[in-house]
């Protein structure tokens, strides 16, 4: 077969496109499916979206990840950059592949769920839910919204960077993906409550682009939350960052450098 002759970025921007785009579109798949069935006579529970959300993180990542990273987060690519684990040319490119990844798999996903979302009522945010995070209460104070971000994508990067660190557990590479999967699982169960735990700019911004169609109000709602999810998880993402390389990876043996 023939091989590629694209520059490397632009290999790395399509890779960062096909795995932010399957985050999304089975994550929203997951959300989608627990808004639906929530009006039938037989309704789930919330931790399908967390487990969908965890299996869609580790898809995204097993196509994407051998060319790109898989980084699939604008707030995951911004920690990588200040490690040095990228430069802050493929920062750019990632960006602009994980938002533009992230729109198309929302745009997808209205398309196949139509039908489904028509049906939800518009008034209580049911259908714009589906694309983007809203507080999961009315009076919740933003600096408990502002925390909820900031420690939720901290604990995706701790979970990470301990994952890939060759010299903390040494995961074997086919297990890497499950993990960090799980990790996401793990923290949605935990955290989702406050602010419907996006934890990750592309996937909340691009697809409350298309959450617009059912709710005019989806960046002014709730005093314009928008921002918090689309600024604050680049914050804790580095924060993450900062707390494992000097609680964990500072500390590894000089005989165990590779």
């Amino acid at each position: 077969m023939a091989r590629s002759k694209l520059p490397v970025l632009a290999k790395q921007f399509l890779a960062e496109a096909l795995g932010t785009f399957l985050l999304v579109l089975f994550g929203d798949g997951a959300i989608a499916q627990y808004k639906a069935q929530l009006a039938s006579v037989t309704p789930t529970v919330f931790p399908s979206v967390a487990w969908g959300y965890g299996l869609a993180l580790m898809i995204g990542i097993l196509v994407s990840g051998g060319v790109s990273g898989g980084h699939l987060n604008p707030a995951v690519t911004l920690a990588m950059a200040c490690l040095k684990k990228c430069s802050w040319k493929q920062l750019v490119v990632y960006w602009l592949a994980q938002y533009l990844g992230a729109l198309l798999g929302a745009a997808l996903l209205f398309g196949l769920y139509f039908d489904a979302i028509n049906e939800l009522p518009i008034s209580d945010a049911s259908a714009a839910g589906i694309f983007a995070s809203f507080p999961g209460m009315s009076d919740l104070n933003i600096g408990t919204l502002i925390a909820d971000q900031l420690v939720g994508t901290a604990l995706l990067l701790i979970i990470i960077l301990a994952v890939t660190d060759s010299r903390n557990m040494n995961v074997p590479s086919g297990l890497v993906t499950i993990l960090i999967g799980l990790g996401l699982t793990a923290i949605h169960l935990s955290f989702a409550f406050n602010s419907g735990c996006a934890i990750n700019p592309a996937r909340d911004l691009s697809p409350r682009v298309i959450s617009l169609l059912y709710m005019s109000s989806a960046f002014a709602a709730y005093d314009y939350f928008f921002w918090i999810p689309l600024i604050i998880p680049h914050v804790g993402a580095v924060f993450g960052a900062v707390i494992y390389y000097f609680g964990v990876e500072m500390h590894h043996e000089p005989d165990t450098l590779t």
